[in-house]
């Protein structure tokens, strides 16, 4: 690697990268690739392909994945900025143009293809729309007669209004929680926070009343009666795991689940590996929050502040979701688990978040050279003194 003396755009990045970020983010990206082969072979099985297809496409986005966060890795907070605008107004055109010309999957129009190759818009509008609320709030805070809240506003309910289109709920309640999120970081009064949290309670309570899906979930989640096979076979996969698992490839259980290898990974880790590799892996997404947290608060630059946390915030809370759903303790949302659930957009997605995490935490190039000179002087002074 290089030394600690030489310069370059790698020698900066890797001198400035936070590297216990690097390290969780690597983690579960590998550990993903490795658990694609207990999740994945079932699912093929079952639709007639061969047995490592889905193993093999997953690698194939790995390489991508780590590139786009590298990439994103070595932007400055300015180049994170513009680079969040253009992805936003994509995301946003795209998700536009799924409406029309979109796939149309169990109800919902969520991708639009480009040839073999399928995306789903949305994933990249998370990231990009919680940098671009960050630096709102944050102009709004360096300089009050900006309407930053309002703009922010303005595009939380323009991205609102086409997730529910589309329709998709579980993206919807993860994207206003992180809104809400960077809404009550930036120091909104509490009379504002308690309208907001007044207004998300109806938007429920007008969800469940006019799509007939979100009822029928969550009538199913609260009384247990009606069609619940995934979610109550996801949870018999878990409880059949025990601490240490079955063992790799043991598993019986994740055969009968359709979708072990995306939104139920986590109960067929569960399964073959046992609740002790579960919560090591939910110690991971934990401690990339609270590290994500902890380094936010200690940031003087308003925007960098609240673009950590956001993104932070966004990647837990999706995580959460996840493993709260495989453990029958919220309504199924059909969401990912971050680097570990297949999916190409969704790795892609969760990798420029992590490039945007990596990019706003790392140290600027101006305190490193001054450590350089100081650890210099000091091995100087050694020398002499041997």
């Amino acid at each position: 690697m290089a030394g600690r003396t030489k310069r370059g755009i790698v020698a900066d990045w890797w001198w400035g990268v936070d590297r216990w970020f690097l390290a969780a983010f690597l983690t579960l990206l590998v550990g993903g690739l490795v658990l694609s082969f207990a999740a994945s072979p079932p699912v093929a099985d079952r639709i007639g392909v061969e047995p490592f297809h889905f193993v093999k496409r997953h690698a194939m986005f790995l390489v991508p994945s780590i590139l786009v966060m590298f990439g994103a890795s070595l932007l400055s907070p300015r180049g994170v900025r513009r680079v969040a605008l253009v992805t936003l107004g994509a995301a946003i055109v795209l998700m536009m143009l799924t409406l029309f010309i979109g796939t149309e999957i169990k109800g919902s129009r969520r991708w639009i293809d480009f040839g073999p190759i399928g995306l789903q818009p949305s994933e990249f509008m998370k990231p990009s729309f919680v940098v671009i609320c960050a630096w709102l709030f944050a102009e709004k805070a360096r300089r009050p007669e900006i309407p930053g809240n309002l703009f922010a506003i303005i595009l939380l309910l323009m991205v609102m209004g086409l997730l529910v289109a589309q329709p998709d709920l579980g993206q919807t309640i993860l994207t206003v929680a992180a809104w809400g999120g960077l809404f009550f970081m930036s120091g909104m009064p509490w009379i504002w926070v308690g309208g907001l949290a007044g207004l998300a309670v109806s938007g429920f309570v007008v969800a469940y009343t006019v799509f007939p899906h979100v009822a029928s979930r969550l009538d199913r989640f609260l009384t247990g009666e009606g069609d619940n096979y995934q979610t109550e076979t996801a949870y018999q996969a878990i409880i059949h795991g025990g601490w240490l698992g079955q063992g790799p490839g043991e598993g019986t259980v994740k055969r009968l689940l359709p979708d072990s290898h995306t939104d139920f990974a986590f109960s067929v880790i569960a399964e073959e590996f046992g609740v002790v590799t579960c919560m090591a892996l939910a110690a991971v997404f934990c401690f990339i929050v609270t590290r994500g947290l902890s380094v936010a608060l200690s940031r003087r630059d308003v925007f960098s502040r609240l673009a950590i946390s956001g993104l932070v915030f966004l990647f837990g809370f999706q995580s959460i979701i996840n493993m709260a759903v495989n453990l029958q303790l919220m309504p199924a949302k059909g969401m990912t688990l971050p680097f570990i659930s297949y999916g190409g957009s969704s790795m892609l997605a969760v990798a420029l978040t992590a490039g945007f995490v990596l990019a706003l935490t790392r140290r600027e190039p101006q305190n490193r050279s001054q450590t350089d000179r100081l650890l210099a002087r000091t091995y100087a002074l050694q020398a002499q003194s041997a």
